[in-house]
């Protein structure tokens, strides 16, 4: 049985909502309590950062219930970074997070855009190649020192309006 859900723009209220479904998130994958503690700093999403033009947060829902989320960084004309992508645990694995990034693919599209630079986790690496991105090297973590994530690239694609 599959769900009804949307998508829309997040709002600046909803960052504590938002950190601590990143934080769920992230413990899905039986992370120590100390990990998801180094984590915390940089998985808090403050109100301003949801406001700031710079960025694009989105959120899914369905029944008003929060499912999942992402957030897109411009860090030039053409080049933006997926900042964020989140499901509840409850939903990973039911293609909310497939859904969630073929929308970022077209936010970043409509951005002018044309890459899109991802730091994944670990234990994301085989969803991230099957949704078509590239492994671009490693990058240190913001959160605990020493500790190499992978980084991937997805081509963003332009859709024409000609005919």
């Amino acid at each position: 049985m599959t769900q009804s859900t949307r998508i829309r723009v997040a709002t600046a209220d909803e960052a504590e909502l938002l950190s601590a479904l990143a934080l769920r998130s992230k413990a899905h994958w039986g992370y120590s309590r100390e990990f998801i503690m180094a984590c915390e700093a940089e998985l808090t999403y403050r109100p301003s950062q949801i406001d700031n033009p710079g960025f694009d947060f989105m959120v899914m829902e369905s029944d008003s219930e929060i499912l999942g989320f992402y957030a897109l960084e411009a860090i030039s004309k053409a080049k933006l970074e997926l900042a964020a992508l989140f499901v509840e645990p409850d939903h990973i694995g039911k293609g909310l997070g497939r859904q969630l990034i073929e929308h970022a693919r077209v936010t970043a599209a409509h951005r002018g855009g044309t890459t899109l630079l991802i730091q994944g986790d670990p234990n994301a690496e085989a969803f991230y190649l099957s949704v078509g991105c590239k492994p671009a090297g490693t990058r240190e973590s913001g959160s605990v020192p020493g500790r190499f994530l992978p980084l991937f690239e997805m081509t963003v694609n332009h859709t024409s309006s000609s005919t």
